[in-house]
Parts: C-alpha cells; sequence; structure tokens
C-alpha cells in the first residue's frame, strides 16, 4: 500500500512539472493531479496493453518508436477522462508524456524505489 502511494505522488509531481513546463498541459488544482495519477496508472495497466497488442506491426515496423505515440495516446486519455485537466493538442500530449516518464524516473531515483 505504501509503494502505491508513494508512486501515485511521485506520478502527480510529475504531471505538475509537466504542466508547469509545457503551456498546453493544464492542470487546475492539486487534487486533479492526483486523481489524473490515479487515472494514469489505470490507463497504463488496462488500455495500453491492449493499444501495444492492436499497434505491434506498426511498433515492430518503426523499431519501437510507435510507442511514443501510444504514450501519448494514454495521456491524452488521461487528460479526457480527468476534470481539471487538459491537454491542447497531440504534440503537447506526446511531450508531456515523455516529461512525465523521466521526471517520474529521476525521482523515483532519488526516492530509492
Amino acid at each position: 500500500m505504501m509503494q502505491f502511494l508513494v508512486t501515485l505522488i511521485v506520478t502527480a509531481i510529475s504531471m505538475i512539472v509537466a504542466s508547469r513546463i509545457i503551456p498546453g498541459i493544464v492542470i487546475s488544482t492539486t487534487s486533479a493531479a492526483f486523481i489524473g495519477a490515479f487515472v494514469f496508472g489505470l490507463v497504463n495497466a488496462i488500455i495500453k496493453p491492449i493499444l501495444i497488442l492492436f499497434t505491434l506491426p506498426a511498433t515492430i515496423l518503426t523499431l519501437g518508436l510507435f510507442l511514443f505515440v501510444i504514450n501519448a495516446i494514454c495521456f491524452y486519455l488521461v487528460a479526457y477522462f480527468t476534470p481539471n485537466f487538459s491537454v491542447n493538442n497531440f504534440l503537447d500530449a506526446l511531450l508531456g508524456s515523455i516529461l512525465v516518464s523521466i521526471v517520474s524516473s529521476f525521482l523515483s531515483n532519488f526516492l530509492g524505489k
């Protein structure tokens, strides 16, 4: 349970950092960031494997670069399902998903997970 809370907090902080750096990502409240982090976990656990399975030929053809597009779609879905969280366009979703991954990785390593 403690690991889940730490992951949720790290993801929420990463989303707030992404919203501060990328002007096309807007998170209005801190609770929206936590709800977004929870939805992000659900989307990554349920929808992302299905998308990867359906787009496997494109992923193989692009040598794995299509996974960036899948991550952006998942990030855009999080914004769609979360109130007070919006992403303006696909490029912002792509940059946001990359930035959230980098910041989450850095914070996880910093915390010693």
